[in-house]
């Protein structure tokens, strides 16, 4: 697969506002390894491969496990992840695929009974971003480096 465009160098305000968003993300005070699961899940639901090599890159530096890792794309069969994982996981897929969930009320309540109010928000503005970034990088075939 070829690449389209260089983003990064074709809109520096677009980039800015990108970076702008995933450093508000960063400063949320979400717990990163939840975060870099989230990011992960949504990337491999969006078959994101520059974005699902840079999140598993992060993860493990976060301390993320090799096992986790590999499990997360099949989470709800994994004994590994904690119940606020879950929740998180659940909502991420029911936003990155919002067209067929409709946000379920399911897993709202699931969230609802692990995350606070800000939390909820917060976390909702992760998946945000990184369904944003994922159609940058498939939209335009961001490949990761080999």
């Amino acid at each position: 697969m070829n690449s389209r465009i260089d983003y990064y160098k074709a809109s520096k305000e677009a980039l800015a506002a990108m970076i702008g968003l995933e450093k508000a993300v960063s400063g949320f005070g979400l717990e990163q390894t939840l975060l870099e699961l989230v990011k992960l899940r949504a990337s491999q639901i969006n078959g994101c491969a520059f974005c699902v090599d840079l999140h598993t890159t992060d993860a493990k530096n976060a301390g993320e496990t090799d096992r986790r890792l590999h499990a997360v794309v099949v989470w709800r069969e994994a004994p590994f992840f904690t119940p606020r994982e879950r929740a998180a996981l659940a909502w991420t897929e029911s936003l990155t695929l919002i067209a067929s969930t409709h946000a379920a009320d399911a897993d709202y309540a699931a969230l609802r009974e692990h995350f606070s109010d800000k939390e909820m928000a917060d976390l909702t503005v992760a998946i945000i971003a990184i369904n944003g970034w994922n159609r940058l990088a498939v939209g335009f075939r961001k490949m990761p480096a080999r």
